[in-house]
């Protein structure tokens, strides 16, 4: 056998080298003719093709008796590829606001001579808060009564006078008019003194005092301001680009830094509007203040989901590379001829987040991926394989 290799091995040399010669040195004279080229380039090919076989049968031949040493399987790790719901999330700034926020006033004015409340005390509704002064009105209720007394002694006259057809209806119509004008008028003041007294118009808390015991108050100007903490709302600005990602109903989780604290709540609002310098708009979340834990102002992060894909490929980003040209790709196990070896999938990528990469071609449900110990692993390296399940190294 070996005889027989040997022999074809000088044939081919000496066939290789001929043809070679002939090639070099210009002893093969191209005819001018049209079909002598044509049968010269046919003869030529022909030649070619033997010579092309005869190494082929050679390398062949040689393999079987030489056959290359196999390369020592390479240990990694894989993970079997799942489909899975894949979201990504962004964290969006909130403050805690609370519900119900009421400015406590005076209709009327006057100085403050009674403040029941400070800063921090909790207040039930219909407390009472403050007490303004009223002695102005209260003198003129006193003359007003006074006046009252005497137009009613006046009317009762003119309509004794009336009815026995004594005196002209002028006077009597003059007389009535007056009393009922002081008993409006003494009802009127009547009214104003009883709002010298401010209650409490809700359960909460004094957050502010604007003005203390002494001080004036002018009609409507704000004296204290009171908190319903019972109820809070998160509030938070997301951009415009999230407006067709988020609705009202989805349920979002809400992240308290100062508490180390998550909850979960529902969006109540969706902003109407968006605002025309930062390109916002508004969404709100009702909640409880969980004991007082919740303070209004109180900062937190609301996760917003900004993207879904169900039945995604989503894989580790370290598990991807990358070649000169940028073409990406990874590494699967795969079974040949009863072993397992590695081969080079190039891939598209989609959407990230938190270490996972949308894979949208190149890997499909069920392959054996790469995790670990492929950093030097070239195509159909041959393989001894560890499954995992989760995407540690």
């Amino acid at each position: 056998m070996k005889h027989s290799i040997k022999i074809i091995l000088g044939i081919a040399v000496i066939a290789i080298v001929t043809f070679v010669a002939c090639n070099s040195n210009g002893t093969t004279t191209i005819p001018e003719d049209l079909d002598a080229k044509k049968t010269l380039l046919a003869e030529k090919q022909s030649e070619l093709r033997d010579i092309q076989n005869l190494i082929t049968q050679l390398e062949d031949q040689i393999k079987e008796q030489d056959p290359p040493k196999e390369k020592e399987p390479i240990a990694v790790k894989v993970m079997s590829v799942k489909p899975q719901t894949f979201k990504r999330y962004i964290d969006v700034q909130a403050n805690v606001v609370a519900e119900d926020v009421i400015n406590v006033s005076s209709e009327m004015g006057g100085r403050i001579t009674g403040m029941y409340v400070d800063e921090g005390d909790y207040v039930r509704k219909g407390q009472l808060l403050v007490v303004t002064d009223v002695r102005n009105l209260e003198n003129q209720i006193i003359e007003l009564e006074t006046g009252l007394s005497l137009a009613n002694t006046v009317f009762e006259r003119q309509e004794r006078l009336w009815k026995q057809n004594i005196g002209s209806e002028i006077q009597y119509l003059e007389a009535k008019n007056n009393k009922e004008r002081i008993e409006k008028s003494l009802a009127t003041l009547r009214g104003q003194i009883a709002k010298k007294n401010l209650y409490a118009p809700i359960n909460g808390v004094v957050d502010i005092k604007f003005l203390d015991q002494g001080e004036m108050a002018s009609p409507g100007m704000p004296i204290l301001q009171l908190l319903n903490t019972q109820k809070i709302k998160i509030k938070a600005d997301l951009q415009e680009s999230l407006l067709g990602k988020v609705k009202k109903g989805d349920k979002v989780d809400i992240y308290f830094p100062a508490l180390n604290d998550t909850i979960t709540e529902t969006i109540s609002l969706l902003g109407r509007t968006i605002d025309r310098n930062n390109r916002t708009f508004t969404i709100e979340m009702n909640s409880s203040s969980r004991q007082g834990l919740l303070k209004p102002n109180l900062l937190a992060q609301v996760k917003i989901n900004d993207y879904t894909k169900e039945n995604a490929i989503a894989i580790p980003s370290y598990t991807i590379k990358e070649e000169v040209s940028g073409r990406k790709y990874v590494f699967v196990a795969r079974e040949e001829n009863g072993k397992k070896v590695a081969k080079k999938s190039y891939i598209e990528l989609g959407e990230g987040a938190d270490g996972l990469v949308v894979i949208e071609t190149g890997i499909q449900d069920g392959d054996e991926l790469v995790i670990a110990g492929g950093g030097s692993l070239t195509n159909n390296d041959p393989l001894l394989t560890q499954s995992t399940e989760s995407n540690d190294q």
